[in-house]
Order: C-alpha cells, then sequence, then structure tokens
C-alpha cells in the first residue's frame, strides 16, 4: 500500500497488463497454480486496495490483450475517465480480433 502511495504522489493513475498474457481457451487450465498466475499482475492492486479497471488494450495473434488502469485511493472517477479516454482513442481494441469475425 505505502509503494502504490509514494507512485501516486508523482502521477495520477499507473498502467498495467492485467495478465501475463493473452486469452487462453476455456478449460485450458487443470493445475489451480497455474491458472492463479494467471492472474498475478492483479494481486498487488487487490492487496492495496486500490481501484482498478481492466480495459481491451490490443491484440497478440489475434487473442486479446487486456491492461489495467490504477488509481489512488478514492480515484474512481479519475480511472473511469482514464479508460473512457483510451477508449475513445482506440476502439478498435474494443472490436473482435482481426481476422477473426464469426459470420
Amino acid at each position: 500500500k505505502q509503494d502504490f502511495d509514494k507512485v501516486f504522489a508523482s502521477c495520477d493513475v499507473m498502467i498495467a497488463p492485467t495478465t501475463s498474457g493473452t486469452a487462453f481457451p476455456f478449460g485450458a487450465f487443470s493445475d489451480p497454480l497455474a491458472l492463479y498466475m494467471e492472474d498475478i499482475c492483479t494481486v498487488p492492486v487487490n492487496l492495496a486496495g486500490v481501484p482498478a479497471i481492466s480495459i481491451p488494450a490490443g491484440f497478440s495473434e489475434w487473442k486479446p490483450l487486456g491492461m489495467q488502469i490504477i488509481g489512488p485511493n478514492l480515484g474512481e472517477e479519475t480511472i473511469l475517465r482514464a479508460a473512457y479516454t483510451f477508449e475513445q482513442a482506440h476502439p478498435e481494441f474494443s472490436r473482435t480480433a482481426p481476422g477473426a469475425e464469426v459470420e
């Protein structure tokens, strides 16, 4: 928590990946530890109790990537504004991956 407070003394939000990789197929993990490791990027935010939002931020090999926008305590309005601004600037990330459209 103290580390987050230090960072937010000099910036409004932090940007970080939501997961360590791309989306995986449903049922791909039978090992609970491996599945837990997919969430490792969100653990510090949850332990510190600071607000964050995950939004689509691109594609890798046609699989979606997520981006966290993290804010200070009571910074929900700031992170929502940042997320909205990013989504308005990059509407293509909220769509289906290029070439993966379902017909």
